[in-house]
């Protein structure tokens, strides 16, 4: 049996608090996300509200998914199921004696958590959208005035799909994409080649699932964000055996561009997501109005192509 424990990112503007566990506690010395126990009968929002009372003194005012970590432990198997909280009323401090410390989001991984709390590190640096870019053979020169349109808009995140081009068009794209992504302060993923990753100083690869599944260990150093498509529990299996960073699980809900596939639901993509202890987005049909439904079944966020693709106004 898995013990259920709650877990909350408490965030203050670009800030997230973190709590240092006492030496003779299980994982002592490490920080840590403030949480405990889920008691016998008691809802997860309930035990989250009881907990921050607890162990920080403030008061619950509203909570969000976040990510939901299943992990084995030499001694115990635990399922941590953390929520963002931004809304609390009262100052944080340790009301067990426990240090305390607001940490920026791009430091977090200065920090020596538990590693049950890793993925969820990794949920609070990443955005909610993932941006996969259409063919630009087939935009052409709106290529990237479309980019720049989603980069503006607010897009965080994106992966250079372009399966039309020889490596040294996509190489020459790449690089015009990366320092345009630079500039508005996002992340980018190529599609495919680890090499390119490391010749044109992208961010990071995304992997397609046979790809995946070749794999023996993780193809790129823990500096670069990786990522991969899944589409089963084998894949989503085998991308936490090699330390991918994140996944998309698709096909979700039916698309223009595979009419007719077989699609997950809501139901079977929540249900994937209980043995999965990384950040996922769902992929397959989204739209921006999916993205509470994407969080509500255990998501990151929803990945997309045209719901992302051009936007002409801030949209997140």
């Amino acid at each position: 049996m898995r013990q259920h424990i709650v877990a909350a990112a408490v965030v203050r503007g670009d800030k997230v608090l973190l709590a240092r566990r006492h030496a003779a506690a299980h994982q002592g010395g490490l920080w840590e996300f403030p949480g405990g126990k889920v008691e016998p009968g008691e809802e997860p929002l309930t035990a989250l509200a009881r907990e921050l009372d607890e162990e920080l003194g403030i008061s619950l005012e509203s909570a969000t998914p976040l990510i939901d970590v299943p992990h084995d432990y030499a001694d115990k198997s635990i399922r941590l199921n953390v929520w963002r909280v931004e809304r609390f009323s009262g100052e944080p401090h340790g009301r067990e004696g426990q240090p305390l410390v607001w940490v920026a989001m791009d430091e977090l991984r200065q920090y020596e958590f538990p590693c049950a709390n890793l993925p969820v590190v990794t949920a609070m640096q990443l955005p909610s959208h993932y941006l996969i870019t259409p063919d630009p053979a087939r935009e052409g020169e709106r290529f990237i005035p479309r980019l720049e349109a989603s980069l503006q808009a607010g897009v965080k995140l994106l992966q250079l799909r372009a399966k039309s081009l020889s490596r040294g068009q996509y190489r020459a794209l790449a690089t015009e994409v990366k320092a345009l992504c630079h500039r508005f302060g996002a992340t980018l993923l190529l599609n495919g080649d680890a090499e390119l990753v490391v010749e044109v100083g992208a961010d990071g690869l995304h992997l397609s699932g046979s790809a995946l599944m070749s794999l023996s260990c993780r193809p790129l150093g823990s500096n670069y964000k990786l990522s991969a498509s899944c589409h089963d529990a084998a894949e989503l299996k085998r991308a936490s055996e090699v330390g991918i960073d994140f996944v998309v699980l698709s096909p979700v809900m039916p698309t223009n561009t595979h009419p007719g596939a077989e699609t997950l639901g809501w139901h079977s993509f929540e249900q994937l997501l209980k043995a999965v202890p990384l950040p996922v987005y769902a992929l397959g049909g989204m739209t921006l109005h999916d993205l509470s439904t994407a969080r509500r079944a255990g998501a990151q966020g929803i990945a997309a192509i045209g719901a992302l693709w051009g936007l002409d106004s801030e949209s997140f």
